[in-house]
């Protein structure tokens, strides 16, 4: 799977992060929301795009901070532009005096999805945790970020991991019930 991304990343990475920027505003209304992505690592499809155009629209963007090892994640508000700090695993986020949000929508990287809604990542249950501690207290939408190529027929779920309500790919968007 890492390398039909790396291929994917290769052939049509910039065209596929515009065209989910686009298919992110035809599917989310912005305005006033909290709305988190991340900055990509390697060959991860780029969301920043659609975070410049989710901000342009009226939300307040995130990005997250890795809080330790076993811990969820913590977002912290980024304008576009803005200076960021480096961080763990070659991470990029905004500098401990920047304000922590909690979005109410999680734009989320992954390596391979099915259309249940699991989601593989890298294993180290970042996002699970996150997710889970956020739909404990309340409601939130987590969206998988893909190229079309990661869709797979089954990712292996296990008890712990949370399942997204859709994924926006350059191909356009799947939603779960």
């Amino acid at each position: 799977m890492l390398e039909r991304r790396r291929a994917a990343h290769r052939a049509i990475g910039p065209e596929a992060a515009q065209a989910v920027a686009d298919f992110v505003l035809a599917e989310i209304d912005p305005k006033g929301k909290n709305i988190a992505g991340y900055w990509p690592l390697g060959d991860e499809l780029d969301c920043r795009p659609a975070l410049g155009a989710l901000s342009m629209a009226g939300a307040q963007v995130a990005l997250p901070v890795v809080a330790g090892q076993g811990h969820a994640l913590i977002f912290r508000r980024w304008k576009p532009g803005e200076v960021l700090e480096q961080g763990p695993f070659g991470t990029l986020h905004p500098g401990a005096r920047t304000p922590v949000i909690r979005p109410q929508i999680l734009l989320v990287p992954l390596v391979a999805f099915d259309l249940e809604g699991h989601r593989l990542g890298y294993g180290a249950g970042y996002y699970d945790r996150t997710i889970a501690g956020f739909r404990a207290h309340g409601k939130v939408t987590a969206i998988g970020i893909a190229y079309d190529v990661q869709r797979v027929d089954t990712v292996h779920a296990d008890s712990h991991d949370q399942a997204l309500d859709g994924v926006i790919t350059n191909a356009g968007a799947l939603w779960f019930d």
